[in-house]
């Protein structure tokens, strides 16, 4: 099934529904989707009253001066791997304003694959207002603009579960 834009649309306005009620603010980690995420978020109206701020850090070098990785995770783990997705949820929302905040990291294709990390693999981090990360490994299929919008999609997804009703 192909998720279109009004579906990723609808998802962000109700996780941002979710973040006003609770008083929480939201700040984004994107390589892969290369800032897709916070677009897709601050197309709803009012989202100023509750998304901080995106990184968007596709290199690593990024990564390292915007969200604190470790230089050592990248060099044991690669830039797509839970350790790292981990780092950069934890660096987003310490190096801003917000409680909670998403990380992703992935190879979207159509090169870049290797056979312990095939094109399509994504790892999400999401970490929460009580500082708790958690983290997940996907397997998308598809060209580049679907894994990517997959990406989006199970980013906030994984948000509104997380915070819950």
């Amino acid at each position: 099934m192909k998720t279109d834009d009004a579906s990723l649309q609808a998802l962000a306005a109700d996780l941002g529904q979710r973040l006003k009620a609770k008083g929480l603010k939201l700040s984004v980690a994107e390589s892969c989707t290369g800032g897709w995420i916070g677009k897709i978020l601050t197309d709803v109206a009012g989202s100023s009253a509750w998304f901080e701020r995106g990184f968007i850090t596709y290199s690593n070098e990024a990564k390292l001066a915007m969200l604190g990785v470790r230089q050592a995770s990248l060099d044991a783990h690669g830039a797509v791997s839970e350790t790292v997705v981990r780092e950069m949820a934890e660096g987003a929302a310490d190096w801003s304003l917000a409680q909670v905040a998403v990380a992703v990291s992935g190879i979207a294709g159509p090169d870049g694959g290797s056979p312990e990390k095939p094109v399509g693999t994504v790892w999400i981090g999401w970490r929460w207002a009580d500082g708790k990360v958690t983290s997940r490994r996907f397997l998308f299929v598809g060209d580049r603009e679907s894994i990517r919008r997959e990406t989006v999609l199970r980013a906030l997804e994984g948000l509104i579960a997380g915070l819950g009703s």
